[in-house]
């Protein structure tokens, strides 16, 4: 792995991490109009396991934003997310307000690079690989990177927060 490839964007998120000097690879692929499950869009069209490709969803945790990274191939358990952050309950934020407080639209949110740093919980299945693929900042481009710098790069944490 290395800095990202001349035919990647510059997003914040790969500006957050060359700056931070943590390795990563840029992939892109072509972004479909039609498509609305950005996350398996992604794996199909690199050609990835399901488990090995993690989504970005914001998550309103009693008062706080919260950043959850879950495989695509499951579904976020908002009751462990909650759990994991100490909060009493939680439910998916308002896209409106994910997309302000993060600087990134629906389907492009990375959980590098945000405009606000928001507590950030990955799934613990995250660890089972050498790398997993996160949003690079934009619909059709995701990011390659090792679970430990992806934790580093936003200060996550790992629990067991997604259910298949």
């Amino acid at each position: 792995m290395g800095a990202v490839s001349a035919a990647a964007p510059g997003t914040p998120a790969t500006v957050a991490l060359t700056t931070a000097g943590i390795p990563f690879t840029g992939h892109t692929y072509e972004h479909a109009d039609t498509a609305t499950n950005f996350g398996e869009e992604a794996a199909a069209l690199l050609g990835l396991d399901d488990d090995q490709v993690f989504k970005t969803l914001v998550v309103q945790a009693d008062a706080e934003l919260v950043v959850a990274v879950v495989p695509v191939s499951g579904r976020l358990d908002l009751k462990a997310l909650a759990a994991a952050v100490g909060a009493k309950k939680a439910a998916l934020a308002d896209p409106a307000l994910a997309q302000r407080r993060t600087g990134y639209i629906v389907g492009g949110i990375s959980p590098i690079g945000q405009k606000t740093a928001l507590t950030t919980v990955v799934d613990e299945t995250a660890e089972l690989y050498d790398t997993v693929f996160v949003s690079g900042g934009r619909r059709g481009f995701d990011i390659e990177i090792s679970p430990a710098d992806l934790a580093r790069a936003t200060g996550a944490t790992f629990a067991a927060i997604a259910r298949p």
